[in-house]
């Protein structure tokens, strides 16, 4: 499956943005999707992920209460609506999936190219 992220940009402390993540090559559905992202000088680490089904979903401590992670399978999309965004969320999102039913931090096969959202203070 190939994925293609975007929806990046420059906004300010307590805005609000929605990531885009549109899957082709697969079959959407069967797939477990997640975001992750990496802040300049850091690692890449996880955000938020939607199990096929869309039974459950999981969110970095940091994104609880402020990021919601969904998923519309006739559109063969994945979504990450960000809001309060502050400067420390500035960083490139990766959308990425695995072939399971079940959510993990870690372990994906596909990645997207990765857009970037910069917040400013």
């Amino acid at each position: 499956v190939q994925l293609q992220a975007s929806g990046g940009g420059l906004v300010q402390a307590g805005d609000s943005l929605r990531l885009s993540c549109a899957a082709s090559g697969g079959t959407f559905s069967r797939y477990t999707m997640a975001w992750f992202r990496q802040a300049p000088g850091k690692e890449r680490v996880f955000v938020a992920a939607i199990s096929r089904n869309i039974d459950s979903t999981h969110y970095v401590d940091s994104a609880k209460g402020r990021f919601t992670i969904s998923r519309d399978d006739a559109k063969n999309t994945v979504y990450l609506q960000m809001n309060s965004l502050k400067p420390e969320d500035t960083a490139v999102y990766y959308c990425a999936a695995r072939m399971s039913d079940t959510i993990s931090t870690l372990v994906y096969s596909y990645w997207g190219q990765g857009t970037l959202v910069t917040v400013s203070s």
